[in-house]
């Protein structure tokens, strides 16, 4: 009986013709040949039909080819039949990795691990999944073991390391990567100069400056290995780091100066080193100067004193840095941020002629980088209008520009007494589009319109200046006539891709869905459908303004399908360093490695995922506001009706039906549309996609299944995610806020509002000053029974309202507004409304808040002032003469506005 049921796990092998097929449908599995691995399996279990081991690898084989229900049947079979096999553990491990049950597969790699403790397939297996959990300790003991049973492997000397480092063991990282050069003979190729011995040494190094305090061996280390290392750069650059940390300032300094000898003297970190290393800053100043983004440096991150500008305008103005680099842009750039008064005017005047003559349209957003304020001791580039026209380089530029405009249109040079020859026509252009930008920036919408308007006069072929008449236009409430405009300077270069997304995206914000797809589809893959295409591609932005667009038209199923998909892409972005854990190791990438690792762990705290779970919190709080939405579809409750009603609600019912058979029915017309051009296209053949296989089909385009969905508990799961991995977004704790206080967790949503306020500042914030009224008027409901809650809410409630009631709160805020004639607009709509909740005062003096404020302070956009106006009309007949006085205001700055009525 035994000889007729084989089973590995019992001690019972397969004869050796069925041993030798089962190696086959592993060696099959291995190469993919997945056909033969199948038939080799079939050859055996038709004799043997309960051998568990060839049970499972069948199932896994399946697995590879789609088949997963059937797979996950025989792998359970197999493992039934024989659990004291490891290798059929280790297949269930397998299979639950292919779903990313990663927590399943781990149970069962363990489980293989007891049968078979010593097997390095498994041991590798796990500590992949282990380290992908973030499992550290587990990793680390795994990858001990490994180390154990196969010392002289090299990426098991390096896979401990890594463990060594993750666990917060610097030094023991480090005595690892030592120990194992110490088995390396003298001529072994890992000591000579090389890649991956380069690396090895840099991730070394990089250890060494890791542990607190360290960094004078780290230095010393970096001369050692100096001979070894390839990354001349990435050398320098630590060394020059460490050195500031040291403070070696006149080291640094030379280091610096060689990375700019180099062929760095476009790279504004180093100049930004160089400038610590001049001035002898601080090492907290030095290491937020070094990881400043785009153009910033230290000169624009804060505010110097006149000795400290003196200093670098020595280095940077005609001093050594000039001489060294006289042909550098970023040079060039840096001067313009060092230079004030007159002084800056001359450098202005050259640095603009220069890119005019060139038609640079970016020079308007380049140098409205100077338009920096100081904020508690860091600057900070301002954006609203009322701030910009303030500020004293903005008024320099403008007379600059005007001046130009002044002597080019006259005598076709930049000053009427230059000697130079007379300037290209267009050299005028671009001097009008500069006034453009700049009007745009100052809020003067009308007057920046009228002067594209010349511009496209002069060169009406220029796609450049339809996307600045688009912005305009969208910027004066538009939408409609930016599209237009977008589109047809997209028809005059149809190979711009940039051009053509900006024209997709200005149509999803004005609704028009259907042709936007079209336009975006004409650099897609033209055979099958294009939106499964943008969704290959994790086209993030497309799908985030189509679920916006479909939220707008209360479209709801499939605007939280495309806001899922952009989930779905994050989750795909955290499954795909999973290839890495064994990639990296084996390519000695390992500082790469360590970035990708920490950026994956907060890979939630994006801005595109911050957005997407934003629009899916949003959408369910308003069918849980909302619930009759979801129940639309749904067969109404005959019984309680008379026999009027019941005919009346079964005729709504079946024309509902009607409706969304018909609408159905359309889609599947069009997608067969598809299908077929697709098929015409493809040579009679049906799509396949990469792998092969037919194109997949969504079983649920419309979102229905998302609808089915308890939207607190859902609202809830995204919350708790942006808490966790965004804490530093004021936007996560207003949604917190929000789910919060529907659930009634008072603490919770207190907790967010205090975390919300922080984050705010002394900037007076209309989202969080609207959920502090909300929370007051509504705290004597959320106490409930419990004397704890009642105390906490009560006495953490008073300091929300600084000390006073909720009509001391508002009434506060109706006397800050006031004092500033220049405050937020939607800060003062925010006071309005509360004035008329917490019934503090009347309409009137409610609208005179938003009214009397006029339309010259911040804040003051197309969008803002139909907020506004939608809130005045709330307010009822008692503020008929508030909503005609506020339209006709509004008028004034934007003419062009549709909504004012």
């Amino acid at each position: 009986m035994a000889a007729d049921n084989p089973q590995a796990g019992q001690g019972r092998p397969l004869p050796k013709k069925e041993s030798d097929l089962f190696k086959g449908v592993v060696k099959h599995y291995e190469v993919k040949q997945y056909k033969k691995a199948i038939k080799q399996a079939d050859s055996i279990l038709k004799k043997f039909p309960n051998h568990g081991e060839t049970l499972a690898m069948k199932g896994l084989t399946l697995n590879c080819m789609s088949k997963r229900e059937e797979a996950h049947a025989l792998v359970k079979k197999g493992l039934m039949n024989d659990m004291r096999s490891h290798v059929c553990w280790h297949v269930y491990g397998l299979l639950h990795r292919s779903d990313r049950n990663y927590n399943e597969a781990i149970k069962a790699y363990k489980q293989a691990l007891k049968i078979d403790p010593e097997n390095l397939q498994i041991l590798r297996d796990l500590s992949l999944l282990q380290v992908q959990m973030r499992d550290i300790k587990g990793f680390g003991v795994t990858r001990h073991t490994l180390l154990a049973l196969k010392s002289n492997a090299k990426m098991n000397w390096i896979s401990f390391a890594l463990a060594k480092h993750l666990d917060g063991d610097l030094r023991g990282a480090v005595n690892v990567i030592d120990i194992y050069l110490g088995t390396l003979t003298e001529d072994s190729p890992e000591l000579e100069r090389g890649f991956e011995s380069s690396e090895l040494a840099m991730y070394r190094n990089s250890l060494l400056a890791e542990i607190p305090d360290n960094y004078e061996e780290a230095l010393e280390h970096l001369d050692t290995c100096e001979k070894l290392v390839v990354d001349r750069h990435g050398l320098l650059m630590s060394r020059a780091k460490y050195q500031l940390k040291l403070g070696r300032f006149q080291d640094a300094r030379e280091t610096f100066m060689t990375i700019f000898k180099r062929g760095a003297s476009e790279d504004y970190s180093v100049h930004s080193g160089y400038m610590c290393s001049l001035l002898e800053m601080d090492d907290a100043i030095c290491e937020e100067a070094l990881n400043l983004d785009g153009t910033g440096t230290l000169a624009t991150m804060m505010p110097l004193s006149a000795e400290q500008k003196q200093k670098l305008k020595d280095v940077y103005i005609g001093g050594e840095l000039s001489e060294e680099l006289p042909r550098s842009h970023a040079m060039q750039r840096i001067q313009l941020t060092l230079r004030e008064g007159d002084d800056l005017k001359n450098a202005l005047d050259i640095y603009c002629k220069k890119l005019l003559k060139k038609g640079a349209p970016s020079l308007g957003t380049d140098l409205s980088s100077l338009f920096l304020v100081d904020n508690n001791g860091r600057y900070e580039r301002v954006t609203d209008p009322v701030d910009v026209k303030a500020h004293p380089n903005y008024a320099m530029i403008v007379q600059l520009a005007d001046g130009y405009i002044s002597s080019l249109s006259s005598c076709s040079k930049f000053a009427a007494d230059d000697n130079d020859t007379e300037e290209d026509p267009s050299t005028l252009l671009w001097t009008w589009y500069l006034r453009a930008v700049l009007h745009e920036l100052g809020g003067e919408l009308s007057e920046g319109l009228e002067l594209i308007e010349k511009c496209l006069e002069h060169t009406p072929t220029a796609v450049d200046l339809y996307e600045l008449k688009a912005r305009l236009l969208k910027a004066s409430g538009d939408i409609k006539s930016a599209v237009e405009c977008l589109d047809k300077g997209r028809e005059l270069d149809k190979q711009d891709r940039y051009i053509n997304n900006q024209t997709t995206k200005y149509m999803l914000q004005a609704g028009m869905e259907e042709t936007a797809l079209e336009r975006i589809s004409l650099f897609t893959k033209h055979e099958g459908n294009p939106e499964q295409n943008l969704f290959d591609m994790q086209c993030s932005w497309y799908e985030l303004e189509l679920a916006a667009c479909l939220a707008k038209k209360e479209d709801w199923g499939r605007s939280l399908k495309k806001f899922a998909a952009v989930v779905k892409h994050f989750d795909d972005f955290h499954e795909d360093q999973f290839d890495f854990h064994s990639y990296c190791v084996r390519k000695v990438t390992l500082r790469a490695y360590i970035a990708v690792l920490r950026y994956e762990d907060t890979l939630w705290g994006q801005q595109y995922y911050g957005q997407a779970a934003e629009g899916i919190i949003n959408v369910y709080l308003h069918l849980h506001d909302n619930p009759t939405i979801t129940k639309e579809e749904e067969e109404p409750d005959y019984s309680s009706m008379t026999a009027a009603q019941r005919k009346k609600a079964k005729a709504i019912q079946r024309k509902k039906k009607k409706a969304a058979e018909k609408k159905a029915a359309e889609e599947a017309e069009k997608q067969k549309a598809k299908e077929e051009a697709a098929e015409k296209e493809n040579g009679g053949k049906k799509k396949q996609n990469n792998k092969g296989s037919q194109a997949v089909v969504d079983p649920d385009p419309l979102g229905k299944e998302l609808l089915q969905k308890d939207p607190l508990e859902e609202a809830k799961k995204y919350s708790a995610m942006l808490s966790k991995y965004a804490p530093n977004s004021i936007n996560t704790w207003l949604l917190q806020y929000d789910v919060s206080i529907r659930r009634g967790k008072a603490l919770m949503a207190l907790q967010a509002l205090f975390k919300a306020k922080a984050l705010a500042g002394n900037v007076p914030n209309s989202e969080v000053f609207s959920r502090i009224v909300d929370f007051a008027t509504k705290a004597d409901t959320l106490k409930g029974d419990n004397p704890v809650v009642q105390e906490v809410v009560e006495s953490e409630l008073a300091a929300l309202l600084n000390g006073g009631s909720i009509s001391d709160f508002v009434t506060s805020a109706v006397d800050h507004v006031k004092k500033n004639p220049l405050s937020d607009l939607s800060y003062r709509v925010a006071i309005a409304k509360a004035i008329v909740s917490t019934k503090t005062s009347g309409v009137a003096d409610a609208a005179s808040i938003v009214i009397d404020g006029g339309i010259n302070g911040r804040g003051v956009t197309a969008s803002c002032c139909h907020e506004a106006l939608v809130t005045l009309k709330k307010f009822g007949n008692e503020a008929d003469e508030a909503v005609t006085k506020w339209s006709e205001t509004v008028k004034t700055k934007f003419p062009l506005m549709v909504e004012t009525k």
